[in-house]
């Protein structure tokens, strides 16, 4: 373990690697190795955050979506989806519980619906802003031109979750339709950024096609883009769509890559993901130990949960749904993990 002991250490002290050194650090990692970058990764996020889990509520308002991504359950092509979209109503009440549980902030995720315009998103992030106005909005609706999400964050939305899916531009052309463009979704993550979000991305561990050079190139997108968020899951297949039949991408390399990139952006928000959670049992408890710092219990109402099927065999209840909140805070005592009753912003961005 010497060589890859000493890039580890490289990493872990001055949060850069090369192509080469993660090449070194990815291949193959041994059990003593993934130890080490844990409790290096835990021991980071304490010294940071303590043992604070940063709670978001998520509200999935659609799962209509004009997008064809190969990989998604919920894409254009996929007749099977019986398809919904809440009301403004419905998401505020669904604000409404998840704030007398105690939760600071509200996550609106959806697929790409016409429905859903520029103007009525931002009605709606003003009225969640003006009932709640010491809550933190966060949007997931994909790709805008920069003068929406200008208008997004005039608006209220102080946060922006989009998902580069892969940095490699010939891998994102494999996992997309052609008019779904690798420059567009960059562009718009650059956009975000300048306008001033505390703006996330992410990408799919074992992805259909995906090489350690694309994970590789992955790692440095990030460390050059220095996003607030990354969201990294396992890849896991949707039924009806074209990569139905492909394997789940590895539950235990996301772990790795959790403490990897824990170490690479110490300040960085980190969540522990519902597909993680769904991979393994014990995925969610295993991504805190491995250096994340945040969860997304669901607040969409029970009756369209199991409709936003990104892939097959999502959890939807049990500790992942904001209803059970009590129960989740003991599930995290047992680690020593407390549930933090804030907004939960990026280091430089608390207000």
């Amino acid at each position: 373990m010497n060589n890859r002991k000493q890039v580890a250490d490289k990493l872990i002290n001055q949060h850069t690697l090369s192509a080469k050194e993660w090449a070194c650090l990815l291949n193959s990692p041994t059990p003593e190795l993934t130890d080490y970058l844990k409790k290096s990764a835990r021991d980071t996020t304490d010294r940071i955050f303590g043992r604070q889990v940063y709670v978001r509520g998520l509200i999935e308002f659609t799962n209509i979506c004009k997008k064809d991504c190969y990989y998604c359950g919920i894409r254009k092509s996929n007749s099977c989806v019986e398809r919904y979209r809440l009301t403004e109503e419905e998401i505020l009440s669904c604000c409404k519980e998840g704030y007398e549980a105690g939760l600071r902030t509200f996550v609106l995720q959806g697929g790409e619906d016409g429905y859903f315009t520029e103007g009525r998103i931002c009605s709606l992030v003003k009225e969640i802003h003006k009932k709640y106005p010491d809550c933190a909005i966060t949007l997931s609706v994909g790709e805008w031109e920069k003068e929406s999400y200008e208008r997004f964050y005039e608006a209220g939305a102080e946060r922006f979750l989009l998902r580069q899916e892969t940095a490699n531009a010939e891998h994102y052309g494999r996992l997309h339709p052609e008019n779904q463009r690798h420059s567009t979704r960059i562009e718009c993550l650059e956009n975000l950024k300048k306008i001033g979000y505390q703006t996330g991305c992410g990408f799919l561990v074992g992805s259909p096609y995906q090489t350690m050079d694309c994970i590789i190139e992955d790692l440095l997108f990030l460390e050059r883009f220095r996003p607030q968020m990354v969201g990294i899951g396992p890849f896991l297949p949707a039924k009806n769509t074209p990569f139905a039949s492909e394997p789940a991408g590895s539950s235990e390399m996301t772990l790795f890559l959790l403490s990897a990139i824990r170490l690479m952006l110490p300040e960085v928000l980190l969540p522990a993901t519902t597909a993680l959670g769904t991979a393994r049992n014990d995925g969610r408890m295993q991504g805190l130990l491995h250096g994340a710092n945040v969860i997304m219990p669901n607040l969409s109402p029970v009756r369209v949960r199991e409709k936003y099927t990104l892939y097959d065999n999502k959890i939807h209840r049990g500790n992942e749904a904001a209803e059970h909140l009590d129960a989740l805070r003991n599930e995290l005592a047992k680690e020593n993990f407390t549930v933090a009753i804030s907004r939960g912003d990026a280091p430089g961005f608390a207000k």
